[in-house]
């Protein structure tokens, strides 16, 4: 009977755990996992071409099922390539374990071939991070990296020489049970009390929220209405919050739209709710009390001065609240905020509804637009970060059901067909739809052979426009000339096609919604790549005169406010329950 060893055992455990496919890239070093994964037969080794890809895909797994998603990288180079995604995983609060391989023991600490410190590299991208040195020690670390990411939401990392996980395993009791249902965090009753006393004595309340409000849509709803409280959110409440909602004054920040600024800054207090939202600028800096209820206590106070901070989940933390608030009637604060979120929408909406289904090259928005209209209810889209993120933020319509995936905190491009890769794993039954930019999709081309090989239906809309859009509005922004951002005007549907993936380039806006049907009815994947405009810009609706001189300064056509898509029908509905 043959031995069995430790990669054997690390594969098995995993199994236990409900670990259902592993994304990575073949090497020397992570040969013996490899070959336990082809032995064992239960798991999948979904096979990328870039091993930042593989941590991006077990991120968008684990962002979908709540579930330990597992990646892994051969020795030095693979473990550099996995850096990026796995920063991206960790700060996204991803559940994802990376399996990184190491150099023959023997050779560690001589500068061999390869050589370089992955327990330095990880560190910081990780809660846990930790070397196998032995069959007996090697199932503890195991035990430790799983249970870590699980309970901390975020990366936990082994670290393995190849020759050790071929030794045999050592049965220990450490590898048994994890705990995968994290406590329910409510705040002290005193801690209650005060906010509570503080909220009676406000006239004016707006709560902004972010993805901390996950599960505590119908919560937020009860507060608004007792508070009678505008509510905005950030990017990544978005999802959670705004369907539904007769209280959605927009989002704020750098993709904001609305009058989720102006309630925050017209308000007495601002009630911040499960969001570590990072542009402190977009905060009031005076003249309102800020309170935060997060249950990350790690998080409060970071981003603004506050007045009270309150660890504790978003929707026990609300129940405990609502039976100490006084009934309010007062409506006009919240409807002078409503009507100002229509009237700042209204503005936007001619100038991307006018002729623009004749305007080539086509407008982004009206691609975003149309996906938003033709895409499933329970669709997942994967963004770009870049001017993809702006069109997804503003043109998406969510619902309850629907997924969007970003990289709202790490900021990277070419996220999204990585991410798709890892969605369509996990979700096979689900639509899949990949927004990407043509710089990000180029930047990680060769997963689209990843797509191909595996067959994985991700329909990939790339926003074509020769350009890093993101970069050349920075430039803008500041005065300077563009320089570097634009790129040559490559086909992309070609590329696919001899990629395996089947293609259509569209260049005119008539052709778009016959694309779209054809893309969405082919069973496996499909791209289309359409050709935007790449002078479609958009900034906050709130900037200084310093970076309004420096769009003068450029002498470039931008458009200073993207269009906004159905939510001016959310906006225009929500005005019905003003007393006229």
């Amino acid at each position: 009977m043959a031995k069995k060893t430790v990669a054997d055992q690390m594969i098995a455990h995993l199994r236990s755990l409900g670990v259902e496919r592993i994304y990575g890239l073949v090497g020397d070093s992570l040969n013996p996992v490899t070959d336990a994964i082809h032995r064992d037969g239960n798991i999948e080794w979904v096979a990328v071409h870039h091993e930042e890809s593989a941590a991006f895909a077990a991120a968008a797994e684990s962002r979908l099922t709540g579930r330990l998603a597992v990646c892994a990288g051969s020795c030095g180079p693979g473990n550099l390539h996995l850096l990026q995604g796995v920063y991206d995983a960790h700060r996204s609060g991803a559940k994802v374990l990376v399996l990184a391989s190491h150099i023959p023991s023997p050779q560690i600490g001589t500068s061999f071939f390869q050589e370089t410190h992955p327990l330095s590299l990880f560190a910081e991208c990780s809660h846990y991070a930790e070397m196998m040195y032995s069959p007996r020690q090697a199932a503890r670390v195991l035990h430790n990296a799983t249970q870590t990411a699980i309970a901390s939401n975020g990366v936990g990392v082994v670290v393995f020489p190849g020759d050790l996980v071929e030794e045999e395993a050592v049965d220990v009791p450490a590898l048994g049970a994890v705990s995968t249902h994290p406590p329910v965090h409510v705040p002290d009753e005193s801690q209650i009390a005060l906010l509570a006393d503080l909220l009676n004595e406000s006239e004016k309340v707006t709560l902004f929220v972010g993805a901390g409000v996950r599960g505590s849509h119908d919560a937020v709803m009860a507060l608004a209405e007792r508070l009678q409280a505008p509510v905005g959110h950030a990017l990544g409440g978005k999802e959670w919050i705004q369907y539904d909602n007769p209280y959605d004054v927009g989002m704020s920040g750098l993709l904001g739209y609305g009058a989720a600024y102006d309630a925050m800054h017209e308000a007495d207090l601002l009630l911040l709710i499960g969001t570590d939202f990072p542009y402190d600028q977009f905060l009031p800096a005076k003249n309102v009390k800020i309170v935060q209820i997060d249950r990350y206590g790690d998080r409060l106070g970071r981003r603004a001065k506050l007045d009270l901070a309150i660890e504790g989940d978003a929707r026990p933390s609300i129940e405990a609240l609502l039976p100490r608030l006084r009934e309010r009637s007062d409506r006009s604060f919240l409807n002078s905020m409503l009507t100002k979120n229509a009237e700042s929408l209204e503005k936007v909406v001619e100038a991307y509804t006018h002729n623009v289904e004749n305007h080539t090259p086509i407008h982004p928005e009206y691609v975003a637009s149309v996906l938003d209209e033709m895409a499933d209810d329970d669709a997942i889209f994967t963004v770009d970060t870049g001017m993809c993120n702006v069109w997804a933020a503003r043109y998406l319509t969510p619902n309850g059901r629907r997924r969007v995936l970003g990289s709202w905190h790490h900021g990277t491009m070419a996220n999204a067909l990585p991410h798709a890769i890892g969605a369509a794993s996990a979700a096979p039954d689900r639509q899949v739809i990949s927004m990407s930019g043509d710089g990000g999709l180029t930047m990680l081309l060769g997963e689209l052979l990843t797509v191909a090989r595996h067959d994985l239906p991700v329909k990939i809309v790339a926003f074509n426009n020769s350009s890093l859009g993101m970069v050349k509005l920075e430039m803008l922004v500041a005065g300077l000339p563009e320089h570097g951002t634009s790129t040559p005007d490559v086909n992309l549907a070609a590329i696919a096609a001899a990629a395996g993936i089947p293609a259509t380039r569209v260049e005119h806006p008539s052709q778009l919604k016959g694309a779209l049907e054809k893309a969405f009815a082919a069973k496996g994947p499909y791209l289309l790549d359409v050709v935007t405009d790449p002078n479609a810009l958009s900034i906050p609706p709130h900037i200084t005169l310093e970076q309004v001189g420096g769009f003068a300064q450029a002498s470039v056509r931008t458009v200073l406010e993207g269009g906004v898509g159905r939510m001016i029908d959310l906006a225009r509905a929500n005005l019905r329950n003003i007393p006229r």
